[in-house]
């Protein structure tokens, strides 16, 4: 079920990034190295999805193969984009409200962790809702939960788990497109936890971002493999 445009980055919206006693992290000095592949992300975050770009649109297909690779995508605009669980025949205009960074992040997981991604894509686990949240917009939606989490649109983060994940990235560039599957996976964990349907999405990515907040204040993470979440994928 796919549902009204406004439902894309709902959650971005309405949530809140400040955290009491937030300040006391802000003097934590970030090293070159972090700087440098804070930076880089960032630069990522800028990026638009440019339907005319010819690299754009072989991610675009790119993604349909990893997804589908047993059935011929007909156009880059087609009604056979709805089975993802985009809101229209055209992805490209539910990029717009994240930019090129969410179809990065989706087309990781497929290839990545394909296992788990068609897991997902197909919601082949747990007993599900008969209005269930359309995939390729709910991860869309997890791409903005994670930058706002993160406080990433900031020169530094102004927040604990924001300030440890880029200690993770310091170490590993790939942490954040990882840190998305996480993310992912530990969302469609909670949609079954909680019994949700569509309506209570953004419910359910509230409980996801908690989790989250939680797991990435942990004193003892040094890399991205060792949150305990990362078992789900």
């Amino acid at each position: 079920m796919v549902g009204p445009r406004a439902w894309i980055g709902g959650i971005f919206n309405r949530s809140g990034n400040k955290r009491p006693g937030s300040n006391k992290y802000l003097n934590y000095p970030l090293t070159p190295l972090q700087e440098q592949s804070l930076r880089r992300l960032q630069e990522r975050l800028g990026v638009p999805f440019d339907e005319t770009r010819l690299d754009h649109q072989e991610a675009l297909q790119d993604l349909w193969n990893a997804a589908y690779p047993n059935v011929k995508l007909r156009s880059l605009i087609s009604e056979q984009w709805k089975d993802m669980g985009w809101q229209g025949a055209n992805p490209s205009t539910d990029f717009r409200g994240c930019g090129f960074i969410s179809l990065e992040n989706l087309l990781y997981f497929a290839t990545r962790y394909p296992n788990c991604f068609h897991r997902l894509l197909f919601k082949q686990s747990g007993s599900r809702a008969n209005w269930e949240y359309p995939f390729a917009v709910a991860g869309i939606n997890v791409t903005f939960m994670l930058i706002q989490m993160l406080d990433l649109f900031s020169e530094k983060p102004k927040c604990l788990p924001g300030l440890n994940f880029v200690k993770l990235i310091g170490e590993d560039d790939e942490a954040f497109d990882v840190l998305y599957c996480i993310a992912f996976a530990m969302m469609d964990a909670q949609w079954l936890a909680m019994r949700a349907s569509y309506m209570d999405f953004n419910d359910v990515l509230q409980a996801t971002r908690t989790q989250l907040e939680r797991e990435l204040s942990l004193d003892d993470i040094q890399r991205i493999e060792e949150l305990p979440a990362f078992n789900l994928i």
